[in-house]
């Protein structure tokens, strides 16, 4: 679960900070109300990027439609409230699949095209289909026109896939929304996005590119200046037929070309995201809201995209409109690798805080476990009756023996001679036994949780990690096992010395002993004997036992902790395996970014968020991590998963960290700091800001880099505009605007967006033709001889298109 939560956390920040509305960055608004229309199976997957980029660009973005036309697959109606997805944007969305069209598309790869041509002018009922489907659109769009500064035209983009066999419907199907979005709309402007796929396909290699090269020779008819088209399309409730009429003019107001190779040959290495991000920029270019702050500033009154000037552009001398690619850079704060990198550091810096050294010596750290020497003698004193106790065998019966017998006798034959094994039998049942039993009820376990639960609540520097250290057996003793193995082997040597010195008593002659004697009075000298041997024998037994259940003690819970380490030493793993994890993310994150943009994000967010942590540890004191609003109870959050703590984690640097100060920086600030993290103060190799920005502003210039690859196409026709997406008063934007200002031969345009985190730039080229394409001389070769074999790559006949150059 760890990594995709990662990823969505990662994700959820990025699109967070880009999506930011009344701080420093905003969103632009749509002017038109628009709707897309995706012709094909093979575009299903742009559907969810694009409307993924557009949420994050426009605000508002939930009137905007989404319609896809397919042959497989379920169908979608289109819901009263839109539709809600996990990153809480709101559209309209609606799927169409016309009967009998998938069947035709998937039959013999021969005669798919004219056969899906084919089913759809004879089959009534795909009509009926597309006609309930976009007069539902349209009302739809009606409901959200508030969102709207203009309901007089209609902006529909129609997004194809060269290859795919639907798209031989393309004119029947843009005209007759057209057709119906004009009831409700005075004009509707019409676009095309041919997506183009380069890249060999190993199945389809060859007919892919011939089906490819049918699409743009029958796109050629549909823009040229007396194109003209009529079929019954529309279709009433009672099933009555209304013929659709279009032309004399092109089909399209622009054609646009994106291949999934740059005019470099270069694969473009972004794929479905980087084409949704770069057509939603094209139609913000062409249908955003105005300002009234954009007249404002020498940056504002910069030019600005006017879509009549550029289309007329692209018009040859003889009149044949040209076709259009485009490039999408951007230069930003990589918010992504950066919101990981913030978490990496906090489970670092939450690590280094658990496993740091309390500075407890060797009677503290026992004391941690209830294992010092206070708290073994008082439970000792619980378990073993004291030798006060030893004065009951004063009271004990003897044998009728004379003292003047007694007295050369040695200790150990007085005692037989008095007591018998009266006198052991006492100390066992009064001292032995009792011991015994009492160790026997002995929860060595729930007394080492306990002592842990007080001594963790005492010393607040004592977590897990200090348990799984001071208790680990291997490759070396913790300090908690060696001070107990110490003990151990104390306590092992005491008792033999101890016993050594009990045989050395018994040894001893009754005479030897210091005890006051009378003369004549035996009975009163053999009390006082016995009074002396208690006293000094079966004290010195009491010592002995006392120092067996110390050493009974150290091995139990020497066991206890044992059993105790490998839980602690889980949660130790799992932290550590967390941190590991999340690290690895970071860095596959900043493997996706730009070299430069990228540069130094761990060395210096690594100083940022340890800044962060020392400002709130001085404001909140040193166990703020375990407050409840920080981190909490680690030990309890890592009992089963790291799952849990990387939750808290989460919240945590969402809440805490990513909305400091530090992160709310412009991008060129934040990213000249990064650039010189680990630059001395004053030394002169420190990027400066123009060093900075001259840089960004190449980064951008080399990854706009138009989406076309093109073979000799002269620059008499080929006509370049580029215009900047940011903050139009930023210091960067001036600085772009102006550099190569005197050299520059294409429009530089600045779209402006109240922002700090970016910059996009986006190119436009446009005036090719079909033949410039680099795509259709590899892929006409195979459209001939596909022809030639009887492959019917057209719907209507294919005399009736213009001839290939």
């Amino acid at each position: 679960m760890a990594r995709p939560r990662l990823q969505a956390f990662a994700a959820e920040y990025e699109a967070a900070q880009r999506k930011l509305s009344g701080r420093q960055d905003d969103q632009s608004s749509i002017h038109y109300p628009t709707v897309f229309l995706f012709v094909g199976d093979s575009v299903a997957e742009t559907v969810g990027p694009m409307m993924e980029a557009n949420a994050v660009r426009w605000d508002n973005h939930a009137g905007v439609i989404y319609y896809e036309i397919a042959g497989h697959g379920e169908e979608a109606a289109l819901t009263a409230d839109g539709r809600q997805d996990a990153a809480g944007m709101t559209a309209g969305m609606m799927r169409t699949v016309l009967q009998g069209i998938g069947e035709a598309a998937a039959g013999d790869k021969k005669t798919a095209r004219q056969a899906v041509w084919q089913a759809f002018h004879s089959n009534p009922d795909c009509l009926r289909q597309l006609n309930r489907a976009l007069r539902q659109i349209s009302d739809r769009i009606a409901d959200y026109g508030r969102l709207y500064h203009s309901f007089d035209r209609l902006h529909m983009a129609v997004v194809t896939r060269v290859d795919d066999p639907l798209n031989v419907l393309a004119p029947e199907l843009t005209l007759l929304a057209r057709t119906i979005f004009q009831q409700l709309f005075k004009s509707v402007q019409l676009d095309l996005y041919t997506l183009i796929q380069e890249r060999d396909q190993d199945e389809g290699y060859g007919y892919a590119g011939a089906a490819g090269i049918g699409f743009l020779r029958e796109l050629s008819g549909m823009q040229q200046p007396d194109y003209r088209y009529e079929a019954e399309l529309l279709v009433t409730g009672d099933g009555l037929a209304i013929p659709v009429s279009h032309g004399p003019a092109p089909l399209f107001d622009l054609v646009y070309m994106l291949s999934d190779r740059d005019e470099r040959g270069l694969s473009v290495p972004g794929g479905l995201e980087d084409n949704a991000a770069l057509i939603g920029a094209i139609l913000l270019l062409k249908n955003r809201k105005p300002r009234p702050e954009d007249g404002e500033g020498a940056a504002m009154r910069a030019d600005s995209y006017n879509n009549a000037s550029f289309r007329s552009s692209l018009k040859a001398d003889s009149g044949r409109q040209g076709y259009v690619s485009a490039g999408l850079a951007a230069v930003r704060r990589p918010n992504h690798a950066i919101a990981l990198a913030v978490l990496y550091h906090s489970a670092r810096e939450l690590r280094g805080r658990l496993a740091a050294d309390p500075g407890l010596d060797a009677q503290a750290v026992l004391a941690v476990f209830g294992l010092d020497e206070p708290s073994t003698y008082a439970r000792m004193a619980d378990l073993l009756p004291g030798p006060e106790r030893l004065e009951d065998m004063n009271g004990m019966l003897t044998h009728p023996v004379g003292f003047d017998q007694l007295r050369r006798m040695t200790l150990r034959e007085a005692e037989a001679a008095l007591l018998g094994e009266g006198g052991e039998r006492f100390f066992r049942s009064m001292f032995e036994d009792a011991m015994r039993a009492r160790l026997a009820e002995l929860r060595v376990d729930e007394e080492l949780r306990r002592a842990l639960a007080r001594s963790q609540a005492r010393e607040r520097g004592v977590s897990f990690m200090q348990l799984a250290a001071w208790t680990r057996e291997q490759p070396e003793p913790g300090e908690a096992v060696r001070l107990l193995q110490a003990r151990i082997r104390e306590l092992g040597t005491a008792m033999q010395v101890a016993e050594q010195e009990l045989e050395q008593t018994l040894a001893l002659r009754v005479d030897d002993l210091k005890f006051p004697r009378l003369p004549l009075l035996s009975k009163h000298n053999t009390r006082a004997f016995l009074r002396v041997f208690f006293e000094q024998v079966y004290g010195q037994k009491w010592d002995l036992l006392q120092l067996r259940l110390e050493r009974e003690l150290c091995r139990r819970f020497l066991e206890a902790l044992a059993r105790l380490h490998p839980e602690a030493q889980h949660k130790a793993d799992r932290l550590v395996a967390l941190e590991q994890t999340i690290l690895e993310a970071a860095q596959a994150s900043i493997r996706q970014t730009d070299d430069y943009t990228g540069q130094n994000i761990l060395a210096y967010y690594e100083r940022v968020t340890a800044e962060l942590f020392a400002e709130m540890e001085e404001r909140r004191g040193p166990g703020f991590l375990r407050e409840p609003r920080a981190i909490g109870d680690v030990d309890a959050l890592l009992a089963d998963s790291a799952d849990p703590l990387l939750e808290r984690l989460i919240v945590f640097c969402r809440e805490q960290l990513l909305t400091a100060e530090p992160f709310t920086l412009s991008f060129e600030e934040e990213l000249l700091r990064r650039a010189n993290v680990s630059v001395e103060y004053g030394n002169r190799e420190a990027l400066s800001r123009e060093d900075l920005f001259l840089r960004l502003y190449r980064t951008l210039q080399e990854q706009a880099i138009i989406r076309i690859r093109l073979l000799d196409y002269t620059h008499e026709h080929r006509h370049e505009e580029s215009y900047l997406f940011g903050d139009g008063e930023s210091a960067f934007v001036r600085y772009a605007l102006g550099a190569d200002a005197s050299s520059r031969i294409h429009k530089l345009g600045v779209v402006h967006e109240r922002r700090s985190s970016s910059v996009d730039k986006l190119s436009l080229m446009g005036g090719f033709h079909l033949e410039d394409l680099i795509y259709y001389r590899n892929n006409k070769v195979y459209y001939e001889t596909y022809l030639r074999n009887g492959y019917q790559l057209h719907g209507p006949s294919p005399e009736t298109l213009p001839e290939l150059l």
